[in-house]
């Protein structure tokens, strides 16, 4: 039997695109190095978002071209569509796929290494598990029109492109035939779904076909943009038992001047009424977010806007970006750039008031049962359990029995850190 290892970096897109993959090796007759020794074979799936995620992904390279000689390396993701030539320079691989061909990765494999292995049928292009995961990714669409100036995604992704809706459906199928009990909707722009179809479909659409699968309790959404957030969405979210009470909405900058130049389409007011307008029909909701800070051009007022916004939100969680020049992008050739230093300080000080929300939003919810469904051990301390209510808080509760995949109601009492601690209501 062949082995093999794969190391995924960057987006849930990029772990159900693993997955994919390692659902497709599996039926060539390679089995995963669970203890990662020395595998025959290695599949990188990189990150390009940051300058971070290519270090990152080019360390792992060359750290797994030295210390494994022998092996077979694949490179695929992101890095590979505009930077091969980079990774042939920095370390020793013996095949790199771009993301357009992901789909066929296999079959390329079989080709270049003309191995004993015949050509993947009948995959579906989908997946029948999630390996190490409790929730399932379920990915339904790929690429994005937005051409956010800041971002290097549509110049390796591609333009927007959805999945067919029987594809998906299928796919949930067997992921609920599976036993898992929540989806996650998954995209590069999940909110563009459906609209290069024929006949045009919407989400709603989609998610309304899902809900009728016998088996899935819960459905998420990845995330989506501001300007796909619909009156229908809304109301669907509002009506539906499975449709996850928690939506994750970019914000980027608080400041109109810097969301203008970032070419992201509303203003902060917008942003804002929209939050209102959902909080007003959802008011359980849990709002989480991204921000970029220390953008060209960025001043201390601009900043202070975004910190604005954010109390004014109140968001359950934000994840803080400082910025990251992209060749390619539009933002790369703009003026005003702001110094390493500053942008990280910022990011501090965004990040200490996005905790301080977090928190508060938090307290509403204590005293008060809540279904959670538990997803794993806790990895600090091996009596607890984690998981996570409809509205993404993450819940620890102390048991000696099995808990795993199981929907438990808990009455949450404590605040632990970034957890909540539940007690078992019976």
């Amino acid at each position: 039997m062949k082995t093999i290892r794969f190391l995924t970096f960057g987006c849930k897109v990029n772990q159900y695109e693993t997955q994919r993959i390692r659902e497709d090796f599996r039926r060539l007759g390679f089995i995963e190095d669970e203890k990662r020794k020395n595998a025959d074979l290695y599949l990188i799936n990189t990150c390009t978002v940051t300058h971070r995620a290519d270090a990152d992904s080019l360390r792992v390279i060359r750290k797994i071209g030295v210390a494994h000689p022998k092996a077979k390396i694949i490179v695929t993701g992101c890095l590979t569509e505009l930077d091969a030539q980079r990774i042939k320079r920095a370390a020793r691989v013996d095949l790199i796929v771009k993301n357009k061909d992901k789909d066929r990765l296999v079959s390329l494999f079989v080709s270049h290494f003309h191995g004993p292995w015949s050509v993947v049928r009948g995959s579906d292009k989908g997946i029948s598990y999630f390996s190490k995961h409790t929730r399932a990714f379920l990915k339904i669409q790929d690429g994005c029109n937005n051409f956010c100036s800041y971002c290097k995604i549509p110049l390796v992704r591609g333009r927007s492109c959805s999945r067919p809706a029987g594809q998906i459906l299928r796919e949930a199928r067997r992921l609920a035939e599976s036993g898992y009990k929540e989806i996650v909707l998954t995209g590069i722009c999940l909110g563009a779904y459906g609209k290069d179809l024929k006949p045009r479909q919407t989400l709603v659409d989609l998610i309304k076909n899902i809900e009728k699968i016998g088996g899935i309790l819960r459905i998420r959404l990845s995330s989506i943009e501001a300007g796909d957030v619909s009156d229908e969405l809304i109301r669907g979210i509002k009506e539906s038992a499975k449709l996850c009470r928690h939506l994750h909405i970019p914000l980027q900058s608080g400041d109109d001047r810097i969301l203008k130049k970032m070419n992201r389409g509303y203003s902060a007011k917008v942003y804002l009424d929209l939050i209102r307008k959902i909080r007003s029909q959802i008011p359980r909701i849990a709002i989480t977010t991204d921000c970029l800070v220390g953008f060209p051009g960025e001043d201390e007022a601009g900043f202070r806007n975004t910190l604005k916004i954010i109390k004014q939100i109140r968001p359950l969680r934000t994840h803080v970006f400082p910025y990251s020049a992209r060749r390619g992008t539009r933002a790369f050739e703009m003026k005003g750039r702001i110094p390493d230093k500053l942008a990280k300080e910022r990011a501090g000080i965004l990040k200490k008031t996005a905790d301080a929300c977090s928190m508060d939003y938090k307290k509403d919810f204590l005293g008060q049962k809540m279904d959670v469904l538990i997803e794993s051990r806790d990895k600090k301390d091996r009596l607890y359990w984690s998981g996570h209510t409809d509205n993404y808080l993450q819940v620890l509760v102390k048991s000696r029995s099995n808990l795993k995949n199981r929907l438990v109601l808990l009455q949450l009492h404590k605040l632990s850190g970034e957890n909540i601690l539940g007690k078992l209501s019976y």
